[in-house]
């Protein structure tokens, strides 16, 4: 469980925030725009001086590039890769793997939960890492951010350059690239809403009916022409419609052209903290009794008026074996009753339980607290999602301390995260964007992970499996939109959604995911991607 710890599995996420490798879409001829050389400051990381790097298995670095996928379960072996730093260098690559007839994938952060780039019917990766500008376009009054940068990085480049910021996932080292296409969500969403509130353009490679590739800019304005492609780009998830090369972001409200005024303020500093509680000190009665608490207050303090809305939080649910679980996270540090908010919730929580947890907590500036890079070496996980519109029944908190608590799990590494939702994203109508889900709480995520190869993972995915299916056995064993539940996250793809053994339910996976949502994504793949040459096992599927 460390090493699905150290990627913070949150998010799209994330890991968290990242999906599908950031497929979206340029092309050929780049469409007619401000380029980077209009941008009055850039932060530009070295990559490819001279076109593309073209490479296969034979090459040294082969290993290194498709061997860098987060989940240790899957590595890919395409017949070429090609490291791009630019659009015209992603057309060229996406015109010759169609033209040769090859299946395309593209990477950025490397965070995708399932195979979805690193699947064996993959032929051409197309790694998108050296593309890692983050920029001001004044002719678009809007900030540019390429695939390859990781959340990390662009939380720096805006604070320290302009003291902005985007509502994006609470793990560093994920890639902009496949995080904002699920939706983006983290630390700063319940005050200011998800990234693609904030998203003005994309940048995508795109292959049309004939074969030919070609770059195009698609705005939020409603009147342009590729609109339909700027909103699938808003929550239709990586790996759709083509390749993004660019977003840009600007608040939606902001007006004029300084750009400090262009997008969120980032706190100067946070609270953060930590409660934690020892199984040993809490038995059945106890645990139930805390869940419900926590969801009880997710319902009273969800609302976009809260005076929680600076809140984030995780409660890390890991499986007895591990000896103990935590309520984790952070509030902004300048408002004058932060220490007293803390102390209510975690008091909130825990209240009549009976078990006293022990609490830390620290002020820490806000660059600090989001913006630390840790790569971790892959290991094999497996990720199941559900959004919670309100905190779970009781049959449902039997079903997670028996899961949790009980003796399938004994040699299992595993947990449920609980992570604050809610806030300013439900201002936002659920046809606006393509993510549908805007009046949940909380999201739901549960893991495990385990070590050695896929075989070793039996029990685990056994024990995750039965824990999922528990959990949602009212609506057949998956998390169908009503009452409580309000399907899955993109960005935490899960296959087996998709599996009428395992989802019973009649609902389809796509209905999970994106809800009525789905015809209007299948008009836009049929526009856009005609040929379908963007897809995985759960990509938008042409209409018939």
């Amino acid at each position: 469980m460390g090493e699905v710890k150290r990627r913070s599995l949150l998010a799209g996420a994330a890991a968290l925030g990242g999906t599908a490798a950031g497929l979206a879409a340029p092309g050929l001829a780049a469409a007619a725009g401000p380029s980077d050389a209009a941008s009055t400051a850039a932060v530009r990381p070295p990559g490819p001086g001279t076109g593309p790097v073209t490479l296969g298995p034979g090459d040294p670095r082969y290993a290194s590039l498709t061997r860098r996928g987060s989940n240790g379960r899957f590595v890919g072996k395409p017949d070429q890769v090609y490291v791009v730093s630019t659009t015209e260098q992603v057309v060229a690559a996406v015109q010759r793997a169609v033209r040769d007839g090859r299946r395309i994938a593209v990477r950025s952060g490397g965070h995708c939960f399932e195979n979805f780039v690193d699947d064996p019917s993959v032929r051409a990766l197309i790694d998108t890492s050296p593309m890692r500008a983050v920029s001001y376009d004044a002719a678009r009054r809007a900030f540019a951010v390429q695939p390859g940068a990781l959340l990390g990085e662009v939380y720096r480049a805006l604070f320290l350059g302009w003291g902005v910021t985007i509502p994006a996932g609470a793990t560093a080292e994920v890639g902009v690239g496949g995080h904002v296409l699920g939706g983006g969500y983290g630390t700063l969403s319940r005050r200011y809403g998800l990234s693609v509130d904030h998203l003005y353009a994309v940048e995508v490679v795109v292959v049309d009916r004939s074969g030919t590739a070609r770059s195009v800019v698609a705005t939020r304005d409603p009147k342009d022409p590729h609109h339909d492609l700027w909103w699938a780009h808003t929550g239709g998830g990586g790996g759709n419609f083509g390749i993004v090369t660019r977003y840009w972001f600007r608040d939606p409200a902001a007006e004029g052209d300084d750009p400090t005024q262009l997008l969120p303020k980032a706190p100067a500093s946070v609270l953060s903290f930590s409660a934690t509680w020892n199984w040993k000190d809490v038995d059945e009665r106890a645990f139930t009794r805390l869940v419900r608490n926590h969801g009880t207050w997710h319902e009273h303090h969800s609302a976009p008026d809260s005076p929680y809305t600076d809140l984030f939080s995780v409660l890390m649910l890991n499986s007895r074996n591990s000896g103990t679980f935590s309520l984790v996270g952070h509030l902004d540090a300048t408002t004058p009753d932060a220490e007293r908010r803390l102390r209510a919730y975690v008091d909130a929580v825990g209240s009549g339980t009976g078990a006293k947890p022990a609490v830390q907590h620290a002020v820490r500036p806000w660059l600090t607290a989001v913006a630390l890079v840790q790569e971790s070496e892959p290991a094999p996980y497996k990720v199941k999602c559900g959004y919670l519109r309100k905190g779970y029944t009781e049959r449902q908190l039997t079903a997670l301390h028996r899961h949790l608590a009980g003796p399938a799990v004994d040699n299992v590494s595993g947990a449920l995260w609980l992570v604050s939702y809610g806030g300013k994203v439900s201002t936002v109508a659920p046809d606006a964007t393509a993510v549908a889900q805007r009046d949940s709480i909380l999201k739901a995520v549960y893991m495990t992970s385990w070590e050695g190869e896929e075989a070793a993972g039996a029990k685990p995915l056994a024990w995750l499996r039965a824990f999922y299916r528990d959990v949602y056995a009212d609506t057949g064993g998956v998390p169908v939109p009503g009452e409580v539940s309000d399907g899955s996250f993109i960005n935490y793809p899960d296959r087996d959604l998709a599996d009428p053994k395992l989802n019973t339910s009649g609902v389809p996976w796509h209905t999970l995911y994106y809800k009525d949502n789905y015809p209007r994504l299948q008009r836009v793949k049929a526009r856009w991607d005609p040929r379908d040459e963007f897809r995985h096992a759960l990509s938008i599927r042409p209409p018939r």
